[in-house]
């Protein structure tokens, strides 16, 4: 009969063995609750999945404000003129049936120097489309902001801010950028004025980009104050294309663009 006895060192190889599989274990079901929901539907692994920009490290105060533009445009021209008071510009990211709808609009964010970027067709969800829809989403808006400023759109920004590997595939095809947003104002959630400027402001740094909406309820009273509170503390407000950096860059896990 073996003996049942078992020596000090192969009791401590045996606990570190249970212990690494156990760290296994835990860093599996951790990366599939944190991983986007898009990517594990495809079962794709967080090794794999692909990432937009959120922001961008760089070494200089650069930083950008973006607009979302899908519903309404009454206080777009207000918003010019304030963006114009502070001599900043600024990235707009527009729908299609927006741009239908307000060509004139979207004509003036180009002559007053603003950079546009595609939001979409309709605002759907881009995961749930196929391949060949994503790109139509895409080229659709391309075109119609092309023919009307003159300008071609680089940058795209998700609807929902919802991604997975085909869209930013076929996005690098068509020689986009996938973008999203580091600080988000929840300006849409109609917080209020001083709860905005406070979100927007206080923990800034060089290489964050700002997502608002371009008829959110306060933006005519939080903007003036935001642009005034980052420019008093050194910071340069940019369009996001002057944000990014040149090639070779990587865009690591956590949607930082670092120069490689």
């Amino acid at each position: 009969m073996k003996s049942l006895i078992v020596s000090k060192s192969d009791a401590m190889k045996t606990l570190a063995a249970i212990l690494a599989c156990s760290l296994a274990l835990i860093l599996v079901v951790v990366g599939a609750i944190t991983a986007p929901k898009s990517y594990l539907a495809q079962g794709v692994s967080a090794a794999d999945r692909r990432v937009p920009v959120y922001a961008v490290s760089r070494d200089d105060n650069r930083i950008a404000i973006s607009f979302d533009a899908a519903w309404g445009s009454e206080k777009t021209l207000e918003i010019l003129d304030i963006l114009d008071d502070y001599n900043v510009k600024t990235t707009f990211f527009l729908v299609g049936f927006w741009v239908d709808a307000y060509p004139e609009r979207t004509q003036q964010i180009a002559q007053r120097g603003h950079e546009i970027g595609n939001h979409s067709t309709n605002h759907p969800n881009m995961p749930t489309l196929s391949p060949e829809q994503m790109q139509q989403e895409i080229l659709q808006t391309h075109q119609k902001i092309e023919e009307l400023t003159g300008t071609s759109p680089t940058l795209f920004r998700p609807p929902f801010g919802d991604y997975n590997n085909d869209l930013i595939d076929i996005l690098h095809q068509m020689d986009y950028e996938c973008i999203q947003w580091s600080i988000d104002s929840l300006d849409w959630k109609d917080i209020g004025t001083e709860a905005i400027v406070q979100r927007v402001t206080s923990d800034v740094q060089g290489g964050d980009i700002i997502l608002f909406h371009n008829n959110s309820e306060d933006v005519l009273e939080f903007l003036p104050l935001v642009l005034e509170e980052l420019q008093r503390q050194g910071f340069e407000i940019v369009p996001i294309s002057q944000l990014l950096l040149d090639e070779p860059y990587i865009i690591d896990n956590n949607g930082i663009m670092r120069q490689s």
